[in-house]
């Protein structure tokens, strides 16, 4: 597990947070693990229409450096998967773990 982490809370557009984590377990998911990002875990919740994720990374570049290479993927490009059109908010907190 990585030590620091971005601990990632979305709030999802009302209806679609179903096809959010579908699309974030298909798309995104393999393409962060290729990069060497580690998914520390994620969750629902349902009742706020949220998605709440951990993503690590621990290798030399840091984690802004490869989080810009993502990003800058062509088959990040290629999912034609634009954040704003599922999500209403997001926010973002690096922590580090203690336990």
């Amino acid at each position: 597990m990585a030590g620091t982490v971005e601990h990632r809370v979305y709030t999802v557009r009302e209806g679609l947070l179903d096809e959010w984590v579908r699309r974030w377990r298909e798309e995104i998911v393999p393409l962060r693990l290729e990069l060497g990002f580690t998914i520390e875990g994620a969750w629902i919740d349902r009742e706020n229409n949220r998605f709440i994720w951990t993503l690590g990374y621990d290798g030399p570049e840091g984690f802004a450096e490869a989080n810009r290479r993502y990003w800058a993927s062509p088959r990040r490009a290629a999912m034609n998967l634009d954040p704003e059109d599922y999500l209403l908010s997001t926010e973002k907190t690096t922590v580090t773990r203690v336990y």
